[in-house]
């Protein structure tokens, strides 16, 4: 069964490597081994320090981010999206698009050690530059130590003129799934689909329709709620629904986790609401009369899919009935 907190600390923590401000002294070390790449200047002990002086001014797209693996995928649905969009006009700085405030903006560039530097206040070791593409590595970092082993997330930015002159193509064609993501995801929908156990979140999430006046559905907007926290993971990852329902048998309140499987079944899966033990199993069998009856008779379901592949998922409802007077 699919840990709910897990899912949500996990990719919570995902979000947080692009964001996280702190320091790296704790873990500084000396200076890395000089690669012709990474340029040639040095401090005044002589190590090497990684320069972007080959590259000042020249414009950068990110076009692939993904795990360790090679798959932008990780296990429970969450995908890994390029979205910078940066250059660098001199060292100690860079140009990079916010796409909240929708334009580009100054952000400070601090090198570390071991080409490891602190680039708009994310950490990242620099494994490839080239005047048409770099290569990032996310360091996560916690308590001001580096975490190499959890350090699972790479990015890969091309130049925009190599896009558009050499590749003759768009970031928009580059940034999709290649082969190697489609492939992952035919195996997890297979598996999904033959047990609900490995439901996972669909990138394209379960759509929920009234078919009655008698009943209101609204999908909680996470993101929207709590725009300001950026630890908080993507809508898709575990959809909340409020279902209203008029002139039921009796009042109630519910909320309990669902799997909507690949048909747009909606299967109960466990309640959220405290009982004591002995009333578990009663309060169990209220929600699936309700989830059998009411949501089965007055919702169109569309399942959640990804790259275009209906699976099962998990949803959490809640969802009250109101007596007729």
């Amino acid at each position: 069964m699919i840990n709910l907190k897990h899912v949500f600390t996990k990719y919570t923590t995902i979000i947080l490597l692009l964001s996280a401000v702190t320091t790296l002294h704790a873990c500084k070390g000396t200076g890395g081994k000089k690669d012709p790449k990474l340029g040639n200047q040095k401090d005044e002990k002589g190590n090497v320090i990684p320069s972007f002086k080959a590259v000042w001014g020249r414009g950068y797209t990110e076009v692939r981010r993904n795990f360790a693996n090679g798959i932008s995928f990780g296990d429970y649905g969450y995908q890994l999206e390029p979205e910078w969009r940066l250059s660098f006009p001199s060292d100690d700085s860079v140009t990079i698009y916010n796409p909240k405030r929708k334009m580009f903006v100054t952000a400070p560039v601090m090198f570390d050690h071991d080409s490891i530097f602190n680039i708009a206040w994310s950490w990242m070791k620099l494994r490839k530059l080239t005047k048409d593409s770099i290569l990032f590595q996310v360091m996560k970092v916690e308590n001001q130590a580096l975490l190499r082993e959890k350090s699972v997330v790479y990015m890969k930015l091309y130049a925009n003129d190599y896009i558009k002159n050499v590749l003759h193509t768009t970031p928009a064609e580059l940034i999709k799934p290649n082969k190697h993501d489609t492939a992952y995801i035919i195996d997890k929908v297979a598996k999904a689909n033959a047990d609900t156990a490995n439901a996972f979140a669909g990138r394209q999430m379960v759509e929920l329709k009234s078919k009655s006046p008698l009943v209101t559905v609204v999908r909680k907007n996470l993101t929207e709620e709590n725009k300001t926290q950026s630890a908080i993971p993507s809508d898709y990852m575990l959809p909340e629904f409020n279902i209203s329902i008029k002139n039921a048998y009796e009042d109630f309140s519910y909320s309990f986790t669902a799997v909507v499987d690949q048909n747009g079944r909606i299967l109960f899966r466990k309640s959220l609401n405290f009982a004591y033990e002995e009333f578990e199993e009663s309060t169990n069998k209220v929600i699936r009369a309700i989830t059998d009856g009411y949501l089965k008779a007055y919702l169109k379901v569309t399942p959640g899919s990804t790259l275009g592949m209906p699976h099962s998922s998990v949803v959490i409802l809640h969802v009250s009935g109101t007596k007729k007077s």
